[in-house]
């Protein structure tokens, strides 16, 4: 069945009493959504260039939406379909509606939730855009005290097909949360489970690497650093008095060395988009002992203390003189000689920019001299085999390399301006992911 006026007749099929019509109705749908697919304008029909009319969504989404609440192979199918079709913008103002993200978000945190990595992958491709990020930094959802959750809580609009209700249901009623800290807590929790551990063993079913592409993709702007940045509770119903304060970003910096890709490169995007904060750079060197308040903010937290986790994956098994050893972060003396750097040449890339951003100040030249930078990023130099990151390189050691005077003793002065005999092109620009 692949003519067009045959796909638009099954579109009734979506809405089928019978489960078994509407799984077949959308999996022959399902081949049309992938970019390039010969009848892909089927799922964009009614839709203009100002987005999605308010209640006037087109039926076929909205149909999909509904189904990612059925039953597994169903919801699996519109999930997938979903995640297809949100390279296109237009798509952009129906799926970052407010209930449905409900739903997206909620769904992922609840443990139980088996489609929980395509969710994710959703919601990475929707906060591409700023106004699905805008919508998701501001959501609440609803949620219940969940004894038997490894967050302990049951997020109430979860419920469908694929992730029923907990037996008991929890008692008393549902409080709103702000859900983002929620999307963190879960990032984390799911990657200190061995990927080799067996599906129906794992606390969490799903793997959480895609949120750290949302993660990255909300940083970009400066309301998204701003929840990074701010220090929070640990406790998400926010009356446990004993609960400490953290920045949330200090609880991605482990994953700058995991084994996948795609969780450590948005990790990295996220550091480097926070390091665009300039106000923000003694908490970001800060060591954990030492509380520090973001300006303009009076409120303090331990540091963030980001530079081993940066430093960690430009490093090589190079040997450094003892004097030199000694100015290091612990976790970078007397590496392994097996130690690699990180595989990928963007990942890499990203962490000089932090780096370079982080020079935007005297005072974070002088921390990170004084603490090695300059000993790690020479060998990253000496090794460094791709042209575009070892321009970088270049840049970064020139800066840390040279002497101080009068006019660029001044905090907060701009990296361009630093760099001004630098020739000034696209290459040499540092940009917001």
């Amino acid at each position: 069945m692949s003519d067009a006026a045959s796909l638009q007749e099954l579109v009734q099929f979506l809405r089928d009493k019978n489960p078994q019509v509407r799984q077949i109705a959308l999996s022959h749908l399902l081949p049309q959504t992938p970019k390039g697919s010969p009848h892909r304008d089927l799922f964009y029909a009614g839709l203009s260039g100002g987005g999605l009319k308010k209640k006037q969504e087109n039926d076929l989404i909205r149909d999909i939406k509904i189904l990612c609440r059925d039953q597994l192979a169903t919801a699996h199918d519109a999930f997938r379909a979903l995640v297809n079709l949100t390279d296109n913008s237009l798509l952009v103002g129906s799926l970052s509606e407010v209930q449905f993200m409900k739903f997206v978000v909620s769904y992922i945190i609840n443990y139980q939730a088996v489609l929980a990595d395509l969710a994710s992958m959703l919601l990475s491709n929707l906060t591409a855009s700023a106004s699905a990020c805008s919508v998701l930094l501001n959501l609440t959802i609803p949620i219940l005290p969940d004894p038997k959750s490894p967050l302990g809580v049951f997020p109430v609009d979860s419920r469908s097909g694929t992730c029923g209700a907990p037996v008991p249901y929890p008692a008393g009623e549902p409080k709103e949360v702000l859900a983002l800290p929620l999307l963190v807590d879960i990032f984390v929790k799911a990657a200190l489970v061995s990927s080799d551990t067996d599906r129906e063993q794992r606390p969490f079913k799903g793997e959480m690497h895609f949120l750290a592409s949302v993660f990255a993709n909300l940083s970009a702007a400066t309301t998204g650093r701003t929840f990074f940045l701010t220090p929070r509770s640990s406790d998400p119903f926010g009356e446990d008095a004993s609960a400490g304060v953290e920045y949330p970003l200090s609880k991605l910096l482990a994953f700058t060395e995991h084994k996948d890709s795609i969780r450590r490169g948005g990790v990295a995007y996220a550091i480097k988009n926070c390091a665009f904060q300039a106000s923000a750079h003694r908490a970001l060197l800060s060591e954990e002992t030492e509380m520090v308040a973001i300006p303009p903010s009076a409120a303090t937290a331990p540091g963030i203390n980001i530079i081993p986790y940066v430093l960690l994956p430009l490093a090589g098994p190079e040997e450094f003189d003892l004097e030199d050893q000694e100015k290091l972060p612990d976790a970078l003396q007397f590496l392994p000689p097996s130690k690699k750097r990180e595989a990928d040449p963007a990942v890499r890339l990203t962490h000089v920019e932090t780096l370079l951003l982080l020079c935007t100040t005297h005072w974070g030249r002088a921390w990170l001299r004084s603490h090695g930078v300059y000993e790690v990023v020479r060998a990253l130099h000496e090794n460094e085999e791709v042209e575009r990151v070892a321009e970088h390189v270049e840049r970064l050691v020139n800066i840390l390399k040279r002497d101080e005077g009068k006019d660029t003793v001044r905090d907060g002065e701009d990296l361009d301006a630093m760099s001004r005999k630098e020739e000034d092109d696209e290459d040499s620009r540092i940009e917001e992911l």
